[in-house]
């Protein structure tokens, strides 16, 4: 066998190798393919308080981050002792460790938290950020690496509400943006993911009117023709950030044309191919952009727009070309990502609890999960629902669904469910 054969397949080994232990593993609370598609096969479609719950633990504070998983490791914040506070427990729901740092700040609406923020994930770090400003990384063993407060080091949080923009990855760093009313400026910063030292930040200031300023929304990174790029959208801009030094290298505006004042941003921006999908206005716009250009963009680059399909909160989910959104209020909509072709919408059930986690597909399913906890699984094949799930009364749910090697992942204002498919179930006890 030639030299060049058995280098070929070594590196074939090695590929299948890191996409096998990828699969098991859910970096960012959009998933490993951050636009809200899970991997692998065979997740539970039917549950409730009895049944297909693997085990359930109680988590100190309310929160409503997603949680991360690496390995054998689940990690997600709260607050504890009026702390922040990171929390790790094993697939089986026993607790590694918790660290607390840095004082706790109280969300202000009833369904925010000091810990909206996600933690993030490389496999050597866990990177988290809160409502106070405090942002750290610590190593999967819960050894705090470095610590630091953004609010002390750029300026006073001005949000009106409950900051909930979670960091980014890129290859070299880890990404913080925040958008928010003057004095106290907008901007993007990266940090060295090993010491935490500042990189490079660039300001955001856009001239959106007030509250239109202000942005709870978690950028999305992507490459494209070969570089490393960050999309961000708020402040009634997407712009597009070299990953690199920030530098912004295309921006579309005004996605507030009339300058409401209200317009916050919440749902953040997915990518589907070289298209970016902009849910804004509060649930009335979601715009279609072609990534690539230089300075604004606007007229030369937006596909489409549609006025009638949004979402305030849920960020999409894209696959295959098509866009899945889901409306706080439970429609469900299917659209052509490249010409906005609106393909089939379908409506859940109603109550007076709406939707902030957003919709994760697999297996031709698409799970929603409503404030109260209940969770629907659509089949998008025929875009008929099947199946719906309860974990009973008295549960809020903002967190979006994790769905990890055969299991779905569940957090709640104060617990975190674990649940699997009956023969999983059975074969564990």
């Amino acid at each position: 066998m030639s030299k060049n054969l058995i280098a070929a397949l070594t590196g074939f080994v090695l590929l299948w190798s890191f996409q096998a232990v990828q699969a098991e593993n859910w970096t960012n609370w959009r998933g490993p393919e951050l636009n809200g598609t899970a991997q692998g096969s065979g997740y539970p479609l039917e549950w409730d308080a009895d049944k297909n719950v693997a085990w359930s633990v109680k988590i100190p504070g309310k929160a409503g981050s997603t949680p991360v998983v690496w390995e054998d490791k689940i990690i997600t914040t709260g607050s504890s002792n009026e702390m922040n506070a990171v929390f790790c427990f094993n697939r089986s729901g026993e607790q590694l460790w918790a660290k607390e740092l840095g004082t706790s700040k109280p969300g202000k609406h009833k369904k925010a938290s000091g810990s909206n923020p996600s933690p993030v994930t490389d496999g050597k770090h866990v990177f988290v950020y809160y409502k106070s400003g405090d942002f750290a990384a610590l190593d999967l063993n819960g050894n705090i690496v470095w610590e630091q407060n953004l609010q002390e080091k750029y300026g006073e949080d001005t949000l009106w509400w409950d900051l909930g923009t979670s960091p980014v990855l890129t290859n070299e760093h880890v990404v913080v943006t925040c958008m928010q009313s003057l004095p106290s400026p907008s901007y993007l910063a990266a940090f060295d993911k090993q010491s935490g030292a500042e990189i490079w930040r660039v300001e955001r200031e856009t001239g959106a009117p007030e509250e239109a300023a202000q942005s709870y929304s978690t950028p999305v990174v992507t490459t494209y023709q070969g570089e490393e790029q960050i999309i961000v959208l708020g402040a009634d801009f997407v712009t597009c950030h070299r990953a690199a030094d920030g530098q912004e290298l295309w921006r579309v505006g005004t996605l507030n044309p009339e300058q409401e004042r209200f317009f916050r941003s919440i749902a953040s921006p997915v990518i589907s191919g070289d298209i970016v999908i902009a849910p804004y206005a509060r649930g009335q716009s979601l715009t279609a952009i072609r990534m690539g250009g230089s300075g604004d963009v606007t007229k030369s680059h937006v596909l489409w727009t549609n006025t009638s399909l949004s979402s305030d909160v849920p960020t999409p989910a894209v696959q295959d070309g098509k866009v899945y959104v889901l409306t706080d209020k439970g429609t469900l909509g299917c659209l052509n990502a490249e010409s906005g072709e609106e393909l089939w919408t379908e409506t859940v059930p109603k109550n007076r609890n709406v939707f902030s986690a957003s919709p994760v597909m697999i297996d031709n399913k698409i799970y929603l999960t409503r404030e109260d906890g209940v969770t629907f699984v659509v089949n998008i094949t025929d875009h008929k629902l099947e199946y719906t799930n309860s974990l009973g009364d008295d549960q809020s749910v903002v967190a979006t669904p994790v769905l990890v090697d055969g299991e779905i992942l569940l957090r709640t204002f104060d617990a975190l469910y674990c649940i699997q498919g009956e023969k999983k179930s059975v074969s564990q006890k």
